[in-house]
C-alpha cells in the first residue's frame, strides 16, 4: 500500500499542548461496526461488560532528554538528545540534534557542566554513529549508577510536536506519566493510558472488568514518519517488551471463557501480537519486538483497542487502519477534527472494535 494513503490534514490548533484536567474528562471516540459516537473517558465503564479485560503497560517514562556539550580539543558545541534505547548497561541509543556535530569518539558532557556526573554532570563518548541522527553513546557510569545520573540532568522526553512548541516544565512529570507506571525504561510515555485515573479503575471494577498488566518500554521511534513511498519498505524500530508466563495463562483463560481482551495503547497490541500463536494463544514473551503492523494484518490477540489519535503517515495510524479498517478510521478521524477532538500524546482517546465486533 502507498503511504500517502495514511495521510490528512490537520490544523495545528488540535494538537494538545497539555492533557485534560481531570485525566478522565477527555473525551472519547466510540468507533464499532456501522456507528462512530461521542463520549467521554470516564463512562468507559458503560462500554465495557463483566469478564473483559483491560491489558495496560506498566512502563515508566524516564527523563530522557538531554542537554550537553560537545568536547573536542578546545572547541566546544551544544547538542541535545534523546534517549530511546538502552544497548547495555552503559550504553544508549539517542537521537542527537545537531547530529553532524558529533564524530565517533567525541566527548560529551550532559548536564551543567560540573565535574563528574552524580553532582550534576554526566560524561559520554561518542561509540556510533548511524542514519537518521542516531548516535550510540557509551557512558563513564553504568547501571543503577548511570540511571542515578540521568534522573539528575534529564528532563522528560515529550513528543517532538509539544517539544518544538514549548518546553518541558515540573506539570510534565507528572502528566507525562500513567498513574499505574512501575518498570523505567521507557522514553515516551503509552498515552492511552494517562487518561486513567483511580475513580475510573473502581468503576471499572464495579462493572466486572479485569485489568492486567505487561511491560513494554516505549522508545522515541514510535515518532518516527514513515518515509517511504510504499509501507512494506519502512523498517520498524524494535522495543523491548515482556509477557509474563502467568499474564500469557490468565489472558488465555479470559479470553477461553468468553471475556474480551482490550488493548489500552498500540504498544500493548504490539507486544500481544509478537507474544501469540497463529491458531490465536499467548505465549510469554521477553525481548525485542519490531512488528509492523499495517492492513492486511490478521490480528489474533486482541478483541478491542483504546487508543489516542495518532500522526498522518505513522506506523501508528496504519495500525489502527489495520484493526479497524481504513476507511472507517478515515471516516472517523475526519469527525475528530470536524469535532475538534483534540490530538497526539495528550489529546483525547478513542475506543476501537474491530469490523466484525464479537457478541
Amino acid at each position: 500500500m502507498r503511504t500517502d494513503q495514511f495521510d490528512f490534514d490537520l490544523p495545528d490548533d488540535l494538537i494538545a499542548l497539555r492533557p485534560a484536567e481531570p485525566r478522565d474528562s477527555a473525551r472519547l471516540l466510540v468507533v464499532e461496526q456501522g456507528d462512530t459516537r461521542d463520549g467521554i473517558v470516564r463512562n468507559l465503564p458503560d462500554e465495557l461488560k463483566s469478564g473483559d479485560v483491560l491489558v495496560f503497560n506498566n512502563t515508566r517514562v524516564i527523563p530522557a532528554a538531554l542537554e550537553g556539550i560537545r568536547i573536542r580539543g578546545d572547541v566546544q558545541a551544544r547538542i541535545q538528545a534523546n534517549l530511546h534505547k538502552r544497548i547495555a548497561d552503559d550504553r544508549w541509543l539517542a537521537f542527537a540534534r545537531p547530529a553532524r556535530k558529533l564524530n565517533v569518539g567525541d566527548r560529551v558532557r550532559f548536564g551543567d557542566g560540573s565535574s563528574s556526573c552524580l553532582m550534576g554532570a554526566l560524561d559520554a563518548t561518542v561509540a556510533g554513529r548511524y542514519e537518521g541522527g542516531e548516535v550510540e553513546f557509551q557512558f563513564d557510569l553504568s547501571g543503577a549508577a548511570l540511571d542515578s545520573a540521568v534522573s539528575s540532568v534529564g528532563a522528560m522526553p515529550l513528543p517532538p510536536y509539544i517539544a518544538s512548541r514549548r518546553q518541558a516544565d515540573v506539570q510534565d512529570a507528572s502528566s507525562y506519566q500513567t498513574v499505574y507506571a512501575e518498570h523505567d525504561g521507557a522514553v515516551a510515555a503509552p498515552t492511552a493510558g494517562l487518561h486513567f485515573t483511580d475513580q475510573l479503575f473502581s468503576d471499572l471494577a464495579d462493572r466486572g472488568v479485569e485489568t492486567a498488566y505487561l511491560t513494554l518500554h516505549v522508545g522515541a521511534g514510535t515518532f518516527l514518519p514513515v518515509k517511504a513511498d510504499e509501507i512494506d519498505a519502512h523498517k520498524m524500530h524494535a522495543e523491548w517488551g515482556e509477557v509474563t508466563p502467568e499474564l500469557a495463562e490468565r489472558l488465555n483463560k479470559i479470553r477461553s471463557t468468553g471475556g474480551r481482551l482490550v488493548a489500552v495503547g498500540t504498544t500493548v497490541v504490539r507486544l500481544l501480537e509478537s507474544a501469540t500463536t497463529t491458531d490465536g494463544e499467548i505465549q510469554p514473551f521477553a525481548g525485542d519486538t519490531d512488528i509492523f503492523i499495517s492492513p492486511g494484518h490478521n490480528f489474533r490477540a486482541i478483541d478491542g483497542m483504546m487508543t489516542n489519535f495518532h500522526l498522518p503517515r505513522s506506523t501508528l495510524f496504519m495500525l489502527v487502519s489495520a484493526f479497524a479498517g481504513l476507511e472507517r478510521m478515515q471516516q472517523a478521524y475526519a469527525h475528530a477534527i470536524q469535532s475538534k477532538y483534540r490530538f497526539y500524546s495528550y489529546g483525547d482517546s478513542s475506543l476501537l472494535w474491530p469490523k466484525a465486533r464479537s457478541a
